[in-house]
């Protein structure tokens, strides 16, 4: 059986380069994170081999936290694609020794254009940090590979710090929930930040009687609808109670013959509520709390938008 005494190895000098990392979030940092919030372009990152890679991840987190970002590969910009950059990009170039050759030769078109210039890299005095409008230090004191060769611990120093730059980034831009929602409607995290209004049985499809319904009616509307409940309005259509199969079964418990009620007689008044901002993740911890299958969504007049049934979360695979 293989000896994990070296995966334990690698684990603590990734960890510690990373740590290492902290006490270099200076001036220097703030600065970078200043020139991203002011671009009025786009945000590029651009890298050879490992480097690449990592710029490639942190691309794309800082366009799916509101900062658009694309990975441009320095060897095909030197051939053709130097076009994409423009004086109000800003380019995040990436090289550990900080004289990548394929790197060092966008230097010059990066400067003559204008574009703005951060390095992150392991050698300050660099080529690529002198050139640099702001150049942030990932050295690491060394690589986690036995023989001190292959890229481990620079690269997993860049990209933390490439996610401390884009998290910092967010947070300065007032990147919220909602906003992840909109950029990620198609994943689970996603799904879990969409609304009630997004998900709710609305309109017609939203089961409403009156105080005054008859039990009749009342069956009618519940087994129409299908979500097992009802909610009951008062005469200026505001949320007076809901009635729900449950409570139609506790009922016949105490009174077997409920034909002759009305929904004012059976409803639970002052039902829990939720309106139709309120966020699906939010909206199933309040329905698992309280071991519901649904809960109502009214406006700031109480009136009834619509319901929300469990089942329509189960549908966006939160659970």
């Amino acid at each position: 059986m293989a000896d994990p005494s070296l995966a334990r190895k690698v684990l603590e000098t990734e960890a510690a380069a990373i740590l290492a990392l902290i006490d270099r979030l200076d001036g220097g940092f703030m600065k970078a994170v200043q020139l991203v919030l002011d671009c009025r372009g786009r945000v590029i990152l651009t890298g050879m081999g490992k480097s690449g890679i990592i710029c490639r991840k942190i691309a794309a987190t800082l366009s799916s936290t509101g900062t658009p970002a694309f990975f441009l590969h320095p060897a095909e910009a030197v051939h053709g694609d130097l076009g994409v950059i423009q004086a109000d990009d800003v380019v995040i170039a990436m090289s550990y020794s900080g004289e990548t050759e394929e790197l060092t030769r966008v230097l010059e078109t990066i400067k003559r254009l204008g574009a703005r210039l951060v390095a992150i890299t392991g050698d300050l005095g660099s080529t690529l940090a002198q050139a640099a409008d702001v150049a942030l230090d990932c050295h690491v004191s060394a690589e986690a590979c036995p023989m001190n060769l292959v890229p481990t611990a620079s690269t997993t120093a860049a990209l933390a710090l490439g996610d401390a730059l884009a998290m910092t980034v967010s947070v300065e831009k007032g990147f919220k929930p909602e906003d992840f929602a909109n950029l990620h409607p198609g994943g689970k995290l996603g799904k879990r930040l969409m609304r009630a209004r997004q998900l709710m049985h609305a309109g017609d499809a939203a089961p409403v009687v009156s105080l005054d319904t008859v039990m009749r009616d009342i069956i009618y509307t519940m087994s129409s609808k299908g979500l097992g409940m009802t909610s009951v309005v008062d005469t200026d259509g505001r949320l007076a109670g809901i009635i729900t199969d449950g409570d139609l079964r506790r009922r016949m418990e105490v009174t077997p013959d409920i034909k002759g009620l009305l929904a004012r007689d059976v409803m639970t008044s002052h039902p829990i509520t939720i309106t139709a901002e309120t966020l699906a993740v939010e909206a199933l911890a309040l329905l698992e709390q309280r071991k519901i299958t649904s809960v109502v969504v009214i406006d700031a007049d109480r009136r009834v938008e619509g319901v929300l049934h469990l089942h329509d979360l189960w549908r966006t695979e939160m659970v």
